[in-house]
């Protein structure tokens, strides 16, 4: 571990930016250039980075801000990375901290002191700005389900607050108690659904928490993953590589046992069938969910 020599003890209300890294260079300088110039300004950042054999110690002392870098040698994942950053932050005495990724950035300078402002104003334990996509800003990074209608556009969603509905590490802002009582991210997961297992433990807390539409938080597209079928009244997630699908569907089987979600499972067996077998006429690639979704459901958290 290695922290900036401006290193203090932090300040009433104090924010922490937690990032997560694994060789993007690159893409991290542009996130940590736009969350060091916040009009209100961080307190401390920290960067876990899980891959220090392509160290990126220098891209952080670059930001300008009171930093941690915190080299991970065993890869966390993302899940663990931000449970790491999370957890220090705390140990730090942090009052606020805000969630960034490493290929995803604030749209502007104003974006955290918009989320400070409307997290307090309206009392709530946690908020996140609209996710948008980087390259065309007015389209939403991932389709938001609404009943059964998909939005994919920022217009669809409104201008002022959409309650209950949060995409958490992509620029979500936490109160420190809102983590004492939901957790930080199950290492286990690794990455693909572990902001989705907080969000679940997030509802069921009753804490009210929900996605401020004033500001934007600017991401790579993720909506080509969800697959139309039935004249786009269903979706269904299919990445584009093994990896990706070992860890979204087995994480997915873990989720969809958990207490919240379980009403769910029987209607992912329908639509995912209808997808694998009618739609993509695969029977193989169902058979092969079904394997991953039950290995989740067992806890059997192995790596790829």
């Amino acid at each position: 571990m290695t922290e900036s020599s401006e290193r203090q003890a932090l300040p009433t209300g104090s924010v922490v930016a937690v990032v997560v890294t694994r060789h993007r260079r690159e893409l991290l300088a542009n996130s940590l250039k736009i969350v060091a110039a916040q009009t209100r300004p961080v307190d401390h950042l920290i960067v876990v980075d899980n891959g220090p054999d392509q160290p990126a110690k220098d891209v952080v002392e670059a930001a300008g801000v009171p930093h941690t870098y915190l080299p991970s040698h065993h890869n966390l994942g993302g899940a663990g990375g931000f449970a790491l950053g999370m957890l220090h932050a705390l140990a730090m005495g942090a009052d606020w901290v805000w969630c960034a990724d490493d290929d995803g950035r604030p749209a502007d300078e104003h974006v955290l002191e918009v989320l400070l402002n409307e997290a307090t104003t309206r009392e709530l334990a946690a908020i996140s700005p609209m996710v948008v996509n980087i390259d065309t800003p007015d389209q939403l990074a991932f389709p938001l389900r609404r009943g059964l209608t998909w939005k994919r556009t920022s217009e669809e969603l409104g201008e002022d607050f959409l309650p209950g509905i949060a995409s958490l590490m992509n620029g979500a802002l936490f109160r420190a108690s809102t983590l004492d009582v939901v957790g930080v991210p199950d290492l286990r997961l690794f990455f693909r659904g572990d902001e989705v297992e907080v969000h679940r433990r997030l509802v069921r807390s009753g804490l009210p928490f929900g996605t401020s539409l004033k500001v934007r938080y600017l991401h790579p597209d993720g909506s080509d993953e969800f697959k139309p079928m039935l004249w786009g009244k269903f979706h269904a997630q299919d990445p584009e590589n093994d990896v990706k699908r070992y860890f979204t569907y087995r994480n997915r089987g873990y989720l969809l046992s958990q207490p919240g979600m379980r009403k769910l499972g029987m209607l992912e067996v329908i639509r995912f069938g209808l997808y694998f077998i009618g739609h993509k006429h695969s029977p193989r690639e169902f058979v092969r969910w079904l394997r991953l979704v039950r290995q989740g459901q067992r806890e059997r958290f192995f790596r790829y």
